[in-house]
């Protein structure tokens, strides 16, 4: 695992931002005790060093319609080869699913799908995902209700 160099104040600043994205960089400066300017110059250091990797509105997903959330343990027949790099820019692509991971265990990947229903959930599994002739398997467990979703990674273990 790659070294990850940040100092008290990066780590103070990137909490910060964690926790709200909106702050304007003065806002940012006063709650972590720095001038505007140094704390500006280490947010895009930061920015650059693909520390922080972007900013994005939290949305509530009932809200919006989609009120179904699916995790999917997806088991595929091989990995080498160029079907599974296929299945895995398909999945990418795909814009109901919101994550994908390459897992160890029972599935080889675990998705998070979300899509307004449970018809646009079967639409999507026979339509999509099932469509990829890699895939073996697919165990589907819907969310009933989150609990804690979008937190803010722990970076305790950098002090």
């Amino acid at each position: 695992m790659p070294k990850c160099d940040l100092d008290a104040i990066d780590r103070r600043i990137v909490s910060e931002l964690q926790t709200n994205a909106r702050l304007s960089n003065i806002e940012l400066a006063e709650r972590i005790g720095l001038s505007p300017s140094p704390c500006l110059r280490r947010v895009k250091r930061l920015e650059r060093d693909g520390i922080i990797d972007g900013y994005r509105a939290t949305l509530q997903r009932s809200r919006v319609g989609l009120g179904l959330s699916v995790f999917l343990g997806v088991k595929i027949n091989g990995h080498a080869n160029e079907e599974a790099s296929r299945f895995e820019k398909a999945v990418v692509e795909m814009p109901e699913v919101v994550a994908c991971h390459l897992v160890s265990g029972e599935a080889d990947y675990f998705l998070e799908v979300v899509v307004p229903d449970l018809e646009d959930y079967q639409r999507f599994l026979v339509g999509k995902l099932l469509e990829l002739p890699i895939v073996r398997e697919v165990r589907s467990n819907i969310a009933i209700q989150t609990l804690k979703a979008g937190a803010p990674l722990p970076l305790s273990h950098l002090a």
